[in-house]
């Protein structure tokens, strides 16, 4: 679906995965042999037909983008790619990226140049299997500005993690 462009957060400094993250990302952390834990969205995007996908990365990334660049290449007729953007200085920035928002804001000017309808923005150093396609449709249903897909935790867990609660109507 080339209306969807998917983008994957490369992760940053990963100080609770130590000593894994020691010389590379928490996405480019070896999982099952010879994946690599951003091989799960991808593949999540992949099986949902999502193959316009970006990797924004910044920090210790440069096993990462060696094995996404030995990995992903798809043929010349599906218009699919999976291809790293890393933090850049340009003309209106100058600094490193401020957080996941920040990196994404600051490579619109890459992701417009693909005219999607729909972002799918996903973390690239998160052990799951979802059906984007059903996530999306859900999403094109509701009519909402943006949906987040999230897990519930129990109260005691909630500390170490992004938190959000949402209201009967699952706003």
């Amino acid at each position: 679906m080339s209306e969807v462009l998917s983008i994957i957060l490369g992760g940053g400094k990963g100080t609770r995965l130590f000593p894994l993250t020691q010389f590379r990302s928490k996405p480019a952390v070896p999982f099952g042999g010879k994946y690599r834990l951003v091989d799960i969205p991808i593949s999540n995007c992949i099986n949902a037909n999502l193959r316009q996908i970006y990797v924004v990365t910044q920090f210790n990334s440069a096993s990462l983008h060696l094995h996404i660049g030995q990995t992903y290449v798809f043929d010349s007729f599906t218009n699919g790619f999976v291809e790293i953007l890393a933090a850049e200085q340009t003309f209106e920035h100058s600094g490193w990226y401020e957080g996941t928002a920040d990196a994404v804001r600051k490579n619109f000017p890459h992701f417009r140049t693909q005219n999607p309808s729909y972002y799918m923005i996903l973390s690239g150093d998160q052990l799951y299997r979802m059906d984007l396609q059903e996530l999306l449709k859900s999403h094109i249903d509701s009519q909402a500005a943006i949906t987040i897909a999230c897990t519930g935790v129990t109260r005691d867990n909630a500390s170490d993690l992004g938190i959000m609660k949402v209201d009967k109507k699952i706003r």
